[in-house]
């Protein structure tokens, strides 16, 4: 089972990027990200740190030491700790999920970067 290459392709699909965009932000061919994704080739630590920083993901998740939950807690745990005076409820927020969480903290950080302008 190739759980880093079926990350990969997740995170990419789910993003809607073309194999095409992620190789060129990454520096690397759509063949070899192609090879990546269906596992014929293993990529370097550098190299799945770079799909990490990317994806704005953990290293573990891409190597499947994580899952979705310990992503949305990974997400939680940015938004208190890059921005400390926002006040949430996390409580409130339960119900939501990894991509939810996600998107609050992209929110967050717009707000914030609009206010420091």
């Amino acid at each position: 089972m190739n759980i880093l290459g079926s990350r990969i392709k997740y995170l990419r699909n789910k993003n809607n990027y073309s194999q095409k965009r992620v190789a060129d932000a990454l520096g690397i061919s759509n063949v070899q990200l192609s090879r990546y994704e269906s596992g014929d080739r293993k990529p370097d630590p550098e190299t799945i740190k770079s799909f990490a920083e990317f994806f704005d993901v953990t290293t573990d998740f891409l190597l499947g030491h994580e899952t979705e939950s310990n992503e949305l807690e990974h997400y939680k745990n940015k938004i208190v700790k890059e921005f400390p005076d926002v006040d949430l409820m996390f409580k409130d927020m339960e119900s939501l999920n990894a991509e939810d969480m996600k998107e609050v903290y992209e929110y967050i950080k717009f707000k914030v970067s609009q206010k420091n302008k």
